[in-house]
């Protein structure tokens, strides 16, 4: 048991750093650079905070480093409840890793439009505004597609966590409910044309639920791990 307890608690760690990072890159430096539909002030911002930009894409990276091992503890975590549905969890959210890296090259050719006097000097400033919106659109909607999977990841773990014995069914529902948000507003922004007259709204559906759910998870991950019960005792067949 005090093998399951060591996971637990590197599991929280796992999710520390991904919320530490995450937060840091999206809110602080996409959210302060990026204006929305503004192509020339978004350009300006960049080119005028270029460290800022290249913390958030470390920081998106050290993020996705550690969303990607984290797979691993979950997966020995909750295995003595479900091993199908842990490894299925696991794959998951390994897909969504893979997407977000992909999602991540976007980032890195915007830093290519600032590379140099030279190469800036190539094309006209509206051709290199234009260029770093549509970079820039495309992390967002490559990341959204990983965040669909993040969703159903969320959702078999919330089931899992439900099942095990050794933590509290409330955690297993925020993350299921946590799971609901992503998978909400992944399908509105593919759906809705008017998506944007929503943002607002469904932004909350996604940040509320994603947050209690999974900070909840952590800390009671690095605050009280696993004790309760035997690996035996958890021990279930598949569904």
């Amino acid at each position: 048991m005090k093998s399951l307890d060591r996971i637990a608690r590197t599991a929280g760690l796992g999710y520390l750093i991904i919320f530490i990072t995450g937060f840091f890159a999206n809110f602080f430096v996409l959210e302060g650079l990026v204006v929305d539909g503004d192509a020339a002030a978004t350009f300006a911002n960049i080119g005028n905070n270029p460290m800022q930009f290249r913390w958030g894409i470390l920081s998106f990276l050290v993020m996705v480093m550690a969303d990607v091992l984290l797979a691993w503890p979950l997966y020995l975590l909750l295995r003595p409840v479900n091993e199908h549905l842990s490894l299925l969890s696991a794959w998951l959210r390994l897909v969504n890793g893979a997407i977000f890296g992909v999602a991540l090259v976007n980032l890195f050719g915007v830093l290519r439009l600032f590379s140099g006097a030279e190469y800036l000097a190539t094309f006209e400033t509206a051709t290199l505004q234009a260029r770093t919106m549509l970079l820039l659109d495309a992390f967002n909607y490559t990341w959204l597609i990983g965040l669909a999977f993040f969703g159903l990841h969320l959702l078999v773990l919330g089931y899992l966590v439900f099942r095990s014995g050794y933590f509290p069914k409330v955690l297993g529902l925020l993350l299921q409910l946590a799971a609901l948000g992503y998978l909400t507003d992944s399908f509105a922004q593919f759906l809705l044309l008017n998506y944007a007259d929503y943002k607002a709204v469904f932004e909350m559906i996604v940040v509320i639920p994603g947050v209690v759910g999974e900070f909840s998870f952590t800390v009671w991950l690095l605050v009280k791990g696993v004790k309760s019960l035997s690996l035996n005792q958890n021990k279930k067949g598949p569904i």
